[in-house]
């Protein structure tokens, strides 16, 4: 039987999903225990429907919403394959990034939710654990050549069964983490955001039932997709191509996209790509999916909704065995945040003369990721810290890049200086923007951020990041950001120079230099007095 809808009962329920998944999120960060997300905001939470579709996602992580359409689904296949169905009180969790999509810091737990005994839809969320065991604190080391060395791998199990965590899942997690109060507290936290979730969604589907909540889903999906297909019509069709690189070692990885537009869509064609590495810097399809969805997406008006109807709009191909779709246990905690960086440069770099009343030049390009950790001497216990640096956006067309700002595929917050100070045993000596590492041109990159600090006691380091030889490009004639550069100065004068993705160890009174790269400039300088 056909159930009738009409706009206005869809647009309260489009807005009141994604509402939802924004109040999970709230929620989420102000019950969590660590800095990563009580400070910096490193979750993500979505809803799906009873056809297992994202219908609702607030606008956090696009690392992270733009990988659940591929995660979620994998988990519930896996979860049927393995015999488990559904059940009311219960709960998931994974970290598997060739099952969830990103990487292994980044747990989703996924809950089911039932009206009258049937099948509503899943909430869930996603959230960055600052530390899931492997090689070094905070999990994410340079060096890592397999999966293993990351950390504890979870594929989708239950956490909660009747209504209560599993106490022995929940002690094997803390057992596999150098912090595990704030592993407790932060899965506690996400428990409770799911729970909350459950609530809000059974408060907008049980007062309209659930054939016409299914149908309403349908209507979401199919007006999304439609709308989308009418953005493209309006964009020139084609076919263009690029390459832009990542850097590992004294080798430039190279990443070749094909991007095709039609009113049909978007086709994203990675061939050409560099194979697989032994090194961190893989990412598996999730994320790049993510990557290419968010850089399609800037291309479209902000209004357009992140879920199931407009990801149907674009087909992306990577080729198996390489840095965007990697076999396993290739390592891939970077890809997440790195490889994912250099997708979207590519693309628009691809688009750039297709577009270019719409493409950016080059941005910093990098997470900027720092992992820190060791033993509290006051406190005689281990600790783990892991933040992102911001730096220069590129050059916009028709104003200047943004200085000192978090870009593309993550939307994280600074981690003030002050909770720094008072959790772990650092000391700051300096925060502040490069002035001049922007690019020239009629429109200017943004500015890069100095970010130093002592250490007061040993102090295990890794840095991963790029952009420290290849420069963040300019558009028409627009100069390329200066590079990002990884000191130490030691306590007895000396100074090094680090590797873009490198790990050291700092001793009292030695201070950690990090310099993000500035943005690309577009156009040429000599206009710039010209312009308005």
């Amino acid at each position: 039987m056909r159930v009738r809808t009409d706009l206005a009962t869809i647009e309260v329920v489009k807005h009141g999903l994604i509402y939802v998944s924004e109040e999970m999120g709230v929620s989420l960060r102000k019950s969590a225990f660590s800095p990563n997300i009580r400070e910096r905001a490193d979750h993500s939470c979505a809803i799906l429907d009873p056809e297992e579709r994202t219908v609702g996602q607030a606008e956090q992580i696009p690392v992270h919403i733009g990988s659940f359409p591929v995660g979620l689904r994998n988990t519930l296949a896996y979860l049927r394959r393995e015999g488990v169905q559904p059940a009311e009180g219960e709960m998931y969790i994974v970290n598997d990034p060739y099952i969830a999509g990103t990487h292994l810091n980044d747990i989703v737990l996924i809950r089911p939710v039932f009206l009258k005994g049937e099948i509503l839809g899943y909430v869930a969320n996603k959230a960055h654990h600052v530390d899931v065991g492997g090689m070094v604190p905070a999990s994410i080391s340079p060096r890592a050549t397999e999966l293993y060395q990351e950390g504890l791998i979870l594929p989708p199990l239950r956490i909660m069964v009747q209504g209560r965590i599993d106490p022995e899942l929940l002690g094997l997690l803390q057992a596999n983490s150098r912090v595990p109060d704030l592993t407790r507290g932060d899965l506690r936290a996400q428990v409770a955001a799911n729970l909350l979730g459950e609530r809000r969604l059974l408060g907008i589907a049980a007062p309209i039932g659930l054939q016409t909540f299914k149908a309403i889903c349908d209507a979401i999906l199919d007006q999304t997709h439609r709308v989308a297909l009418r953005e493209y019509a309006k964009l020139p069709e084609g076919r263009w191509r690029a390459v832009d690189y990542l850097e590992l070692d004294d080798e430039l990885l190279p990443v070749r996209v094909s991007v095709a537009l039609s009113s049909h869509g978007v086709e994203v064609d990675f061939a050409g790509t560099r194979r697989q590495a032994p090194s961190p810097i893989n990412a598996v399809l999730g994320v790049t999916r993510a990557a290419v969805t968010f850089a399609i997406k800037t291309l479209l008006p902000p209004q357009l909704p992140l879920n199931d109807g407009f990801d149907r709009t674009i087909v992306v191909t990577a080729p198996e065995g390489t840095i965007v779709n990697p076999v396993k246990p290739a390592a891939v905690a970077a890809g997440n945040l790195e490889t994912s960086q250099r997708v979207v440069d590519v693309i628009y770099k691809a688009l750039s003369a297709a577009l270019p009343s719409k493409i950016p030049a080059a941005s910093h390009g990098s997470m900027n990721n720092l992992m820190l950790g060791g033993v509290d001497p006051k406190l005689g216990r281990s600790w783990a810290f892991y933040e992102t640096i911001g730096g220069g956006q590129g050059a916009r067309p028709g104003s200047d890049g943004v200085s000192g700002v978090q870009v593309n595929m993550t939307n994280t917050l600074n981690t003030p200086i002050e909770v720094m100070e008072h959790y772990y045993p650092l000391l700051f000596e300096s925060y502040h923007l490069r002035e001049g590492t922007g690019g020239s041109g009629t429109w200017r990159g943004g500015d890069g951020i100095e970010r130093a600090f002592t250490a007061k006691a040993v102090v295990e380091v890794s840095v991963l990041g790029e952009r420290s030889r290849v420069r963040p490009w300019g558009l028409r004639g627009g100069s390329p950001g200066k590079p990002s550069e990884y000191l130490v100065r030691r306590s007895d004068g000396r100074s090094e120079v680090l590797g873009a993705k490198d790990s050291t160890t700092l001793r009292p009174g030695d201070t950690l230099i990090i310099r993000t790269a500035g943005g690309g400039g577009i156009g040429q300088r000599k206009a710039r007095s010209k312009k308005g």
